[in-house]
């Protein structure tokens, strides 16, 4: 399958740069390009695209509005979205997790990574910076304020979490860890294809788009807490 890639960035420069990277592999092709938020939303709905590489800073809406307009559109609901950002952890980051990216990638990273993080995405599963550590922005999630923070939101949370099995919770922990199902297959002495029956029912129960929600859900439930330095 290739996998339809859309490119939002106000600088057609770094476009272009991007265009030829991903048109250059077999498996993915570059459908449509944008110069900020709002055309990459109409886009993404447009072109079908697979996963953006968004841009988080553009004039106008910007790409952290632009996720979350994705996020919420159920006609959009396949779309992953790949914040690019030149500072890799700051509060944006966190914003653009909870808005409903599936990770961020820092726009010095190697060709090498930009299309891990492609395919990464386009898999469902959460991708952080090669060079931004779990720990910091579990940190992050754990430390920000979140504006929509009130006590119905966390006895929501609450109830969403007891759906979940033991099993479950394990596995959900493990994510939040940020191991693949091959790693927490081992671990828990079971299939890859059962810890991925899990982690999908544990998407389903959550309401989660990908991994990446679900690792900021176990944060701000309190199911994993960030660990002290």
């Amino acid at each position: 399958m290739t996998i339809r890639v859309l490119l939002a960035d106000d600088q057609a420069l770094l476009r272009s740069a991007f265009r030829v990277l991903v048109d250059s592999e077999p498996d993915m092709e570059v459908v449509g390009e944008a110069s900020d938020g709002a055309e990459a939303v109409r886009r993404a709905k447009e072109e079908r695209a697979d996963v953006v590489l968004m841009d988080i800073r553009m004039p106008g809406t910007d790409g952290l509005a632009a996720t979350r307009m994705i996020s919420a559109d159920p006609e959009l609901a396949h779309v992953r979205v790949v914040i690019l950002t030149t500072f890799e952890v700051d509060d944006y980051v966190v914003q653009s997790l909870r808005a409903g990216a599936s990770g961020f990638l820092g726009k010095g990273a190697e060709p090498d990574e930009l299309l891990n993080a492609i395919r990464v995405a386009a898999d469902g599963d959460a991708l952080l910076s090669p060079s931004a550590t779990k720990g910091l922005i579990a940190r992050f999630l754990a430390q920000s304020d979140d504006p929509d923070g009130d006590d119905d939101t966390d006895t929501a949370r609450s109830e969403r979490l007891g759906t979940l099995t033991g099993r479950e919770r394990e596995v959900l922990v493990h994510v939040a860890a940020g191991l693949s199902n091959d790693e927490i297959a081992e671990r828990l002495e079971v299939s890859p294809l059962t810890v991925k029956t899990h982690v999908n029912r544990a998407m389903a129960k959550l309401g989660a788009r990908d991994r990446a929600q679900l690792v900021v859900f176990a944060y701000e439930s309190g199911l994993v807490r960030p660990r002290v330095e």
